[in-house]
């Protein structure tokens, strides 16, 4: 017996195409103005009360009207689609310090935040800072107007609030990683096999302060009847680079290939444009996301910005050993631990808010 005849196609809610959630509309969640109301007033008082990211709890700033739809958004993201969009949120009205505070409140009441570069920063920028392109290999991806292959974060959870559109493209990609994988198993079966396997990924290309060049992973965990995806073919890819990584045999390159030819394929993959206010919330191990290319208008203060999150949530999910995000999670100390260290980060709200113009150029 072969260890394809073995797997089956995954099956359940978070298994869909996009072509078939773009005319429903239910992954989309519209704020009603109580809610509004009231994710308005508790980020004013966090604003005012300036507090550290890094110690700051959920309990300090509850959200009663909103505490249904959040548990929801939990909900949807652990056992439904794998993500939702929430929209509604008049950021018009709002500085990017009381945005920020407002997404940073709402991802509280859904996981912990936590550091997304060696820096220590819990919030991050997906904005074109660098003029480089994806093909210079001291690029950061986050910092580039490339169209990006779809991937993984390194996080249970990855949120995206969006300040500021771009002036053409930039459209959010999601796409079912159920869905590739099933797709894999009908139309090469003998290579399926392979994604289960450890694979190595290229960290300095994801942080330049990276304590190592390169871990592995395997693509899927499956695991207790759960099944899970890390992916990033373009990470894998650039690992190569290293000469102490293994290099790809010719399956592993076909089922790499194979991945990115399935999620480009019309009406696989879900694409929103972010509106100002929108904020996307995804479980990693359901979906993999990616984005057009894009331009940015001319002026540095309209350019594309979107915060992001990385938060950890423990819902007890199993995953197989070393999954996926485990370097990170490994160098995340504990946010009421981490007051004494990494004093290079932004803390604070009103600096969090603000791209760096020190890191990832």
């Amino acid at each position: 017996m072969t260890a394809a005849s073995v797997l089956h196609p995954v099956t359940g809610p978070f298994v869909w195409r996009g072509d078939q959630l773009a005319a429903d509309g239910g992954w989309i969640h519209h704020l009603t103005p109580e809610q509004v109301d009231e994710l308005e007033q508790v980020g004013r008082r966090f604003v005012a009360d300036d507090p550290d990211l890094r110690t700051v709890t959920p309990a300090e700033y509850p959200v009663p009207v909103c505490a249904a739809a959040i548990a929801e958004i939990g909900r949807e993201m652990d056992s439904g689609r794998g993500f939702v969009l929430v929209r509604g949120l008049p950021t018009h009205r709002y500085d990017d310090a009381l945005a920020g505070a407002v997404f940073y409140l709402m991802g509280l009441h859904l996981g912990v935040p936590m550091r997304q570069n060696e820096l220590g920063d819990l919030v991050d920028h997906v904005i074109a800072t660098s003029g480089k392109t994806l093909r210079d290999r001291s690029a950061v991806p986050s910092r580039v107007r490339d169209r990006l292959p779809f991937h993984s974060d390194s996080s249970d959870v990855v949120a995206l609030l969006c300040l500021r559109p771009a002036k053409e493209g930039g459209a959010s990609s999601l796409v079912s990683g159920a869905t590739l994988f099933n797709e894999v198993l009908r139309r090469r079966p003998e290579l399926a096999p392979l994604l289960l396997e450890p694979w190595y990924f290229d960290w300095r290309k994801q942080d330049p302060d990276a304590p190592a060049d390169w871990y592995t992973s395997p693509i899927v965990s499956w695991t207790s009847g759960v099944f899970s995806m890390y992916a990033g073919t373009g990470m894998i890819k650039a690992a190569q680079n290293y000469g102490d990584v293994p290099r790809l045999t010719p399956e592993q390159i076909e089922v790499l290939d194979l991945l990115d030819e399935i999620s480009q394929e019309p009406g696989v993959a879900l694409d929103m444009d972010f509106q100002p206010g929108d904020t996307q919330w995804l479980l990693n191990y359901a979906a993999l996301h990616s984005r057009t290319e894009f331009v940015d208008h001319p002026e540095p203060e309209r350019r594309r910005h979107l915060l992001r999150l990385w938060l950890k949530r423990d819902v007890g999910r199993p995953l197989v050993p070393h999954f996926g995000r485990h370097v990170v999670i490994d160098r995340s100390e504990t946010r009421d631990t981490t007051t004494t260290t990494n004093e290079a980060g932004h803390f604070r709200i009103s600096e969090a808010v603000v791209p760096r113009q020190d890191w990832g150029h």
